[in-house]
């Protein structure tokens, strides 16, 4: 069984401030560690001249170049900064993506030390928080590489306690949809570790509770969290937000990668995946991206790259694994790729990367933050691959 590096948007700053909402009980929630906003990312009023030389054109070798170019800056950039939180979960995944796809280790084994240093723990004091969790995912891909207990035991012992937890329909472990990119995913790797299906089962039931508070059957999108269900865009219509949706189809790929082809929902979240791939792309703009708002574009003059990597690196996937139509999601991907290539810098900083936050906003052009960055490098894992013979799903 081939093995892939793979792989919330919500911080304590705004958790601070919510109002207890129905049928959520919010305020019942750990606020936790205040987000490090500083160590995540920034937007300088003069990041440089952007990169020249860079093609866009989708053979392994341009895409390569790419994700060398940006992943060697950010890991110059974060080097006294890495830290245990979400926002570092997702730039190290991408860092892994990234080893897997060029062969070049430097990546994998800068996230090994990390890891190493952090004595291979997860954040664990406002359990049962997905956001604590997603560093998991990168765990775990290393311990399948080098099955060290000690490079799973914190993960494991979570996501037994997580698994063990009953499910409150009135109040959803995963009550934001960002959620979906930070647990699931562990969830499923432990499953594939050690074959207990009862990890499986306990995301199954957990995504279906989010499903049914946030996802609109008839938008084929979800609503970041319950304060968004009623909300609107200047246009009047429901306000989804662009990474939010970003990390719902990356966290769904990453669960379909190790959710076997018998498992008896699994028909489901190719369903919802097939749904949400197909109504996002239609929401593509002119220059490839999209903007923070998906159904009023124009209400934001920015489109932004964090949420367009999501989408690229899961419908890159789909291509891949033959669930996706390529004649029809090639295109998509293609010049969603060029779009965010559009958007790296002479020194190799990813630009046009919202900022930490809940709901569509403005940002400079230079703003650069790693979990954007990590979205990148997952999209160009997959997108190098594509001009592969595109096979039938693998099954697991």
């Amino acid at each position: 069984m081939r093995f892939f590096f793979r792989s919330s948007l919500i911080c304590s700053l705004w958790f601070a401030t919510l109002l207890p909402i129905e049928p959520l009980t919010l305020a019942a929630q750990s606020p936790g560690p205040t987000v490090d906003r500083q160590a995540s990312g920034d937007s300088p009023e003069d990041p440089g001249p952007l990169a020249k030389g860079l093609s866009n054109k989708l053979n392994r070798h341009d895409v390569e170049l790419a994700m060398r170019k940006v992943a060697d800056w950010q890991l110059t950039e974060a080097a006294s900064k890495f830290n245990q939180q979400w926002t570092y979960a997702a730039l190290y995944d991408g860092l892994l993506a990234t080893s897997h796809e060029t062969g070049d280790p430097k990546y994998s084994d800068a996230v090994a030390r990390i890891s190493e240093g952090f004595d291979w723990k997860l954040l664990n004091d406002r359990f049962p928080h997905a956001d604590d969790q997603a560093l998991g995912q990168a765990y775990l891909d290393l311990y399948r590489l080098k099955p060290e207990p000690r490079r799973m035991a914190s993960t494991r012992e979570v996501m037994d306690r997580l698994k063990a937890k009953s499910v409150d329909p009135a109040k959803p472990v995963w009550w934001w949809c960002d959620a979906l990119f930070m647990a699931p995913p562990v969830l499923a790797r432990m499953y594939a570790i050690t074959g207990d299906r009862s990890y499986l089962d306990a995301l199954d039931r957990n995504w279906a509770s989010t499903t049914k508070l946030l996802y609109s059957e008839q938008e084929s999108l979800f609503f970041r969290d319950a304060r968004y269900l009623t909300q609107k865009e200047k246009n009047g219509k429901p306000l989804f937000w662009a990474r939010g949706n970003g990390w719902v189809v990356a966290g769904m790929v990453n669960v379909l990668e190790f959710m076997p082809a018998n498992y008896p929902t699994r028909d489901r979240y190719l369903t919802q995946f097939n749904q949400m791939a197909t109504r996002i792309a239609q929401l593509q703009t002119a220059d490839g991206l999209w903007k923070t708002g998906l159904l009023d574009p124009d209400a934001y003059s920015e489109s932004e790259v964090s949420g367009s990597a999501f989408y690229t690196y899961a419908m890159a996937w789909g291509i891949n694994q033959g669930i996706l139509d390529a004649k029809v999601f090639r295109p998509v991907v293609a010049r969603s790729w060029a779009g965010m290539v559009s958007h790296i810098y002479a020194n190799g900083r990813l630009g046009a990367i919202q900022p930490i936050g809940a709901a569509p906003d403005s940002f400079r052009a230079s703003s650069s933050y790693v979990y954007g960055v990590g979205g990148f490098l997952l999209a160009g894992s997959e997108v190098a691959r594509m001009n592969k013979v595109h096979g039938k799903l693998r099954k697991r």
